[in-house]
Parts: C-alpha cells; sequence; structure tokens
C-alpha cells in the first residue's frame, strides 16, 4: 500500500524537478511561449517562509501533486504553481495540497487568498469554484482569450464558518 504525505519543498531541489518540467510544458501546451516567461516570472525565494511555501504531496517518496503561495500584500497570499502530474490527476491530489496551502497560509498569519488561472484551464476553473474560492469575474460568460481567471478566498470567514480545510 502506497503512502501520501506533503511536505515542504525548495524550488531547486531534484524532487521539485517534475512540478517545473510539467507545469511549464502544459502552459506551452496551453498557451505558446509565453508559459516559458510565467514559470520565470518569480524566483524562488518567493516561494519559501516566512512569505511563501512550496508543498509537494510526494507518493512512496515521489511527486504527484504540488503547489505553491507568495506574498501579494500583507493579509494575502498568492496561490501559485499548482500541479498534478498527469498520470495522477482526477484523485483528489489537487484538493489536497490546495487544503495544505491555504491551512498554512492562515497559519502564516494571511487572511485572503487570491489567484488567477488561465482561460485555458477549465479544470482549475472547476477546482477553485468547488474549493469555495469567490470568482472575481463574470462565471456565466465568455472568458476573454489571454485573460487570467482572479479568485479570491477569505480564510479568515471559512475559519470561522467551520469550513477550515483539513490537513
Amino acid at each position: 500500500m502506497s503512502t501520501l504525505v506533503v511536505e515542504r519543498a525548495v524550488l531547486g531541489e531534484p524532487r521539485t524537478e517534475p512540478l517545473i518540467r510539467e507545469l511549464t510544458h502544459e502552459y506551452v501546451t496551453r498557451y505558446g511561449p509565453g508559459g516559458h516567461e510565467e514559470m520565470a516570472r518569480h524566483p524562488a525565494e518567493e516561494f519559501v517562509p516566512p512569505h511563501g511555501l512550496l508543498l509537494l504531496l510526494l507518493r512512496d517518496g515521489e511527486p504527484v501533486a504540488g503547489g505553491a503561495y507568495r506574498r501579494y500584500d500583507a493579509r494575502t497570499a498568492e496561490l501559485k504553481r499548482m500541479w498534478t502530474g498527469a498520470e495522477h490527476r482526477r484523485q483528489g491530489h489537487a484538493r489536497r495540497v490546495l487544503a495544505a496551502l491555504e491551512s498554512a497560509a492562515r497559519e502564516a498569519g494571511y487572511r485572503r487568498i487570491f489567484l488567477t488561472t488561465g482561460w485555458r484551464q477549465p479544470e482549475a476553473k472547476g477546482l477553485y469554484l468547488a474549493a469555495g474560492y469567490t470568482p472575481l469575474f463574470d462565471v456565466t460568460g465568455q472568458p476573454e482569450e489571454s485573460r487570467p481567471l482572479p479568485f479570491e478566498k477569505d480564510l479568515a470567514a471559512a475559519a470561522a464558518a467551520g469550513k477550515a480545510p483539513l490537513r
């Protein structure tokens, strides 16, 4: 029986290589060469404590999913680099990573999470809606080509309502 565990990681260490490689490929496949620019936009230092964090979901020591947050402002963490390996999708791994990131962000003192996803990532849009994120765009309309889809979540309100994510 395989074991799943969430662990902290640092971009650049060997076990983060599948996340970077596959996420870059995904962005380039969906959006073109700009995908490389997106992956290079934020240096690794933005994803380390105390202001940021990168988590990997490991199965028997091998990464199957991951995600990170960085400081957006004093009370807001920005979610970045959500990834699930292609062969591990549709098993709830992204939800588990998302819940762990929300919990860690709350523990780090953040009260809100902000994120954007791309208009060519309907599975990500569905994940954030299902996880209680508020869309900052019209969900009934067609997304504009090349425009990001922003979301937010009030971590304090979620915790107060008893909806704090379990680890």
